[in-house]
């Protein structure tokens, strides 16, 4: 289904937003060497009950998880790339750790993914996937507008990551989003311009480049739910909600 807001709607999407950016950069301030995943999920928990959202996490269960997910946040370190679950890990000193996280506030939700490494050390490898997958956000938001299609998304998207030397994935990439967390269109990250679905003002997409440093391939890990990559490689994730305007595409989830 491809939804479209009223602008009651997309200022409903923008408070969404603006409680998933700011539950990220609390919970990236306060992840440091020795943070259990654990305590980031609970801190997830607590933020999303207190501003009266919902998750769209805890009931959620796909025919691709072991479902439901159980759990407030998607906590990824180093080869995990996606649908990280939540479990008794204690952060190390250069873990490259992703933060997924989707909340539904007044019947609209919003969803964003920010990647970091935690602690002082700076895996060379680890910050450029980081900064190509941002890069290639950034691109994939420009293309994006009303009278634009998804491909013009996924062309400039994958354009970034190719260009950087990443194998691209295309099974689990950007969506529409609205009044539930995964909704049509698919966005993939990569794809031809001027093909797909036709944006309008109004219609909300959750934008996700995502990249492992020497695979396309992904398992599923013995939990259910988190993908890794195939060959242990680091993985990086960076993730916005846009909403489509008549004058270009809007950032939602923007930490103020």
């Amino acid at each position: 289904m491809v939804e479209i807001l009223s602008p009651t709607g997309v200022s409903r999407a923008r408070e969404a937003g603006a409680l998933v950016a700011e539950i990220l950069r609390t919970a990236r301030s306060r992840s440091t060497v020795g943070t259990n995943l654990l305590d980031i999920d609970r801190w997830a928990r607590d933020m999303i009950v207190e501003a009266g959202a919902q998750s769209c996490y805890v009931d959620y269960a796909p025919s691709f998880g072991r479902g439901p997910f159980g759990h407030y946040i998607c906590t990824a370190v180093n080869d995990a790339v996606l649908h990280g679950l939540p479990h008794d890990y204690a952060l190390a000193d250069g873990d490259l750790l992703t933060l997924d996280l989707a909340v539904s506030l007044d019947g609209v939700a919003a969803d964003s993914a920010i990647s970091f490494v935690v602690g002082e050390s700076r895996p060379a490898e680890s910050v450029a996937m980081i900064d190509v997958t941002e890069r290639a956000l950034d691109a994939g938001i420009a293309a994006a507008g009303p009278g634009a299609r998804t491909g013009d998304i996924s062309h400039a998207i994958g354009s970034v990551l190719s260009a950087a030397g990443y194998p691209i994935n295309t099974e689990f990439g950007g969506h529409g989003i609205g009044s539930t967390m995964h909704q049509d269109p698919h966005i993939a990250n990569t794809g031809r311009r001027g093909r797909g679905y036709k944006l309008r003002p109004g219609l909300l997409l959750a934008l996700e480049p995502w990249v492992m440093a020497d695979t396309a391939e992904l398992v599923t890990d013995a939990d259910g739910w988190t993908l890794r990559s195939v060959t242990g490689c680091r993985t990086a994730h960076s993730e916005h909600t846009i909403a489509i305007t008549d004058d270009g595409a809007e950032i939602l989830t923007l930490p103020k």
